[in-house]
């Protein structure tokens, strides 16, 4: 990678009392950086916070001036305690609106489902200037502002409003990745890595210690944008494991 090649990053903010509560276990951390990874965009921190407007406007305005993008996940629902419009206007300095083409989406969807309630209605609300991310699974659109998108907390429904995004972000090169493994402590191979990894400009090593079987053993996964460097640092890591008397299972145990 260039020196002056630009990295593109993103945060994300997952936005819920259930969360912290250990009720809900989140998936879209994991979703969200598998899609931003395609897109040539680094996923660069995550902050979980509870459904309060005063951490959601703190999280939301620090986290969206130091990234390119900022993403958040959880309450857009219908219900009080679903905020995040709110929240995300009130960091914003910005109005709260009905959005008429949200309203008419909800309206045909919520037609052969008994009828477009108060309750309802309030999925079709967001920051005055918002345009809209189209939602085929459950009706109620995802929302965009500036640099600011606001997804939907269920991972499936995420996914659908994901894949419309797909292409539309500007971003750098995607990330690509290969991974060996080796029944070894990953504290006997820790310079070895450290010098590997140095010997490779623009790529980076991570190691993934387990214990399984009643054995030690580590996975390695080399990360680059460009394919021929991370080839070659593999090489040069399973060529320098080998060399110490250790077996290396190519793509990880």
């Amino acid at each position: 990678m260039a020196e002056d090649e630009r990295i593109w990053t993103a945060a994300l903010v997952v936005i819920g009392d259930e969360i912290l509560s250990g009720r809900t276990q989140d998936r879209n951390v994991a979703q969200l950086a598998t899609w931003l990874n395609v897109q040539g965009i680094r996923l660069a921190e995550v902050r979980v916070v509870a459904d309060r407007e005063d951490a959601i406007v703190e999280a939301v305005n620090t986290l969206r001036a130091r990234n390119d993008y900022l993403f958040t996940t959880g309450g857009i629902g219908p219900t009080h305690d679903d905020i995040t419009v709110d929240a995300i206007a009130a960091a914003l300095g910005v109005p709260v609106a009905f959005h008429p083409d949200a309203l008419a989406t909800l309206e045909g969807y919520y037609a052969t489902r008994g009828g477009l309630t108060d309750a309802r209605r309030r999925m079709a609300r967001v920051p005055e200037g918002a345009s809209l991310i189209e939602n085929r699974v459950s009706g109620a659109p995802g929302i965009r502002i500036g640099n600011v998108f606001i997804m939907a907390g269920v991972p499936h429904i995420t996914a659908g409003m994901l894949d419309r995004l797909t292409g539309t972000l500007p971003g750098g090169r995607p990330v690509v990745s290969e991974t060996i493994g080796c029944w070894v402590a990953e504290s006997e191979v820790a310079d070895l890595l450290r010098t590997t990894e140095k010997a490779h400009e623009g790529v980076a090593i991570g190691s993934y210690p387990f214990f399984r079987e009643g054995r030690t053993g580590a996975n390695f996964v080399v990360r680059s944008p460009d394919p021929d460097k991370v080839n070659a640092c593999i090489a040069a890591l399973t060529a320098a494991l080998e060399a110490e008397g250790r077996q290396v299972t190519q793509g990880g145990i």
